[in-house]
């Protein structure tokens, strides 16, 4: 039985604890700050409940495999998971609207025909059947297994198969999202629908691999799902079970270096002065974390894989609103910025500071859950891509928001009682991500700029573990982190995923 420390409690943390104490491990999680979750967290006033992090879980079996690995409990045990029907609607610049039906992609393919024209439904499907080549090609390496030792072979080669286009006397292929749009998807409007999926992450749609063609084919395979109650359920259930497996929590525990003897990691120093001893480090911090806790001397293996740009954050509105929710509302409405071009380069371009006047593209979440309101309320959460450390005021920036929202909420301005303004800086502080930058999900191609440095780093003994490592962010993929680091400690460096 291996002493382990893991340092965070943020969910690819979380998971790994879980598993490394059910192989018969001493396992002890170190959060600096007073809460388990890392990003999924809960605002709450006056009767109103409202996520901060993530609102929706998408490949529910990452979290399945986790409770059935770990207990006798599966998931929908612990926390009620609801299929969101449809999984989004989205209103376009020209006052187009779509719904797109749940983990369908017939019923997808006939409602872009009916709302969008003929041939428009065929061209999505056609998309969807090149995006599962993509995705079967790298499902493995990028999610199940450790990062491969000669990861170029991932970073040189797109997976996505596209058609050949002539442009400009010459067959060329896509080889961005933006240009799949434009080439093969030949509408607008399915290309604002397909870039959606890169921006939501924080990425630039001109310049994010085609391989991104799994981002949506993962949400029309495998559904889109809410956790009754909201989305820290899921966090309360994931520590409840580590609980249920006897691993020991402390927080407000500041862990401010990782201690070292004969080249190998054997524990954690605190800032109150104490230490703790350990066979194992599992690390859940960004990168220049790190890098502090180790003095620069945990260059991961694979250190390699180039740099990843620099990442995006979140501004996010929490409305809280007199009048309940009308019934058959959508609970995920995408409201695209009227102009994607400018708003790509207010996000990504030279500068990187969103103008205050650039309207954005908002997502808007309506939660059909009783308990996020007081009877007769609903609470509404918007929210949209921003540079990391945005400065200033986010004021007009918010008012942006609600404006773009009113385009589905035509009585919003009257219906709100009150709003909360959450920025970058907030989810700085409650995951110590630099600048609230919110990690993105590893993506083949592209020269490796969007894969993760692997789990194993050069200091034997340390691992890291979340969205900051292999296979990147995002709630299914902090859950494969944790898979991950622990089958690497509990199987040694032969561990090559589940199978």
């Amino acid at each position: 039985m291996a002493r382990i420390a893991v340092i965070g409690a943020g969910m690819g943390a979380l998971a790994a604890a879980a598993r490394l104490a059910v192989a018969g491990h001493r396992v002890a999680v170190y959060e600096r700050t007073d809460t388990y979750g890392g990003a999924l967290r809960r605002f709450e006033r006056d009767g109103f409940s409202f996520d901060t992090g993530p609102g929706l879980l998408p490949l529910p079996a990452v979290y399945r495999d986790l409770f059935v690995k770990t207990g006798k409990e599966p998931l929908e045990a612990c926390v009620e998971l609801v299929q969101v029907d449809p999984s989004s609607r989205h209103v376009f610049a020209d006052g187009t609207a779509v719904s797109l039906p749940n983990a369908s992609r017939a019923g997808v393919v006939t409602a872009l025909d009916e709302a969008l024209g003929a041939g428009a439904g065929k061209r999505w499907g056609d998309f969807l059947v090149r995006a599962r080549e993509a995705w079967d090609r790298t499902r493995r390496p990028l999610l199940e297994e450790p990062l491969w030792p000669n990861w170029q072979v991932l970073a040189e080669r797109e997976p996505y198969p596209a058609v050949p286009h002539k442009r400009l006397l010459r067959t060329r292929r896509a080889g961005t999202l933006a240009e799949v749009g434009a080439w093969e998807l030949r509408d607008p409007r399915l290309a604002a629908l397909l870039e959606w999926y890169a921006l939501a992450q924080g990425l630039d749609p001109r310049t994010t691999p085609a391989s991104a063609a799994v981002l949506p084919y993962m949400e029309h395979a495998f559904g889109t799902w809410y956790v009754r109650g909201g989305m820290r359920e899921l966090a309360r259930a994931v520590y409840e079970r580590c609980l249920a497996r006897r691993v020991e929590f402390h927080f407000g525990a500041d862990v401010t270096a990782v201690r070292e003897k004969d080249g190998r990691a054997c524990g954690i120093e605190l800032s109150d002065g104490t230490a703790a001893e350990a066979d194992f480090v599992v690390a859940g911090v960004a990168p220049g974390a790190l890098e502090r806790l180790t003095a620069g001397r945990a260059a991961r293996a694979g250190g390699e894989v180039p740099p990843q740009p620099a990442s995006a954050g979140r501004l996010t509105v929490l409305l809280a609103l007199r009048g309940s929710r009308p019934e058959g509302t959508a609970h995920r409405t995408v409201v695209h910025a009227p102009d994607r071009e400018a708003e790509w380069e207010a996000l990504f371009g030279a500068a990187a500071q969103r103008a205050a006047d650039a309207q954005p593209t908002v997502t808007v979440l309506r939660p059909d859950d009783p308990g996020s309101a007081p009877a007769g309320h609903e609470a509404v959460t918007l929210s949209t891509v921003v540079p990391a450390r945005l400065d200033g005021s986010h004021d007009a920036l918010a008012e942006r928001l609600i404006t773009a929202a009113a385009r589905v909420l035509p009585d919003l301005r009257e219906r709100v009682l009150w709003h909360e303004v959450r920025t970058p800086a907030d989810i700085a502080r409650e995951t110590g991500a630099e600048g609230g930058a919110v990690p993105v999900p590893a993506l083949a191609a592209a020269g490796g700029r969007l894969l993760h440095p692997s789990n194993g780093t050069r200091v034997p003994g340390l691992f890291t573990v979340g969205g900051w490592a292999h296979p990147g962010g995002g709630l299914p993929h902090a859950g494969m982190s944790g898979a991950l680091v622990a089958g690497l400690i509990v199987e040694g460096p032969e561990f090559r995923g589940s199978q």
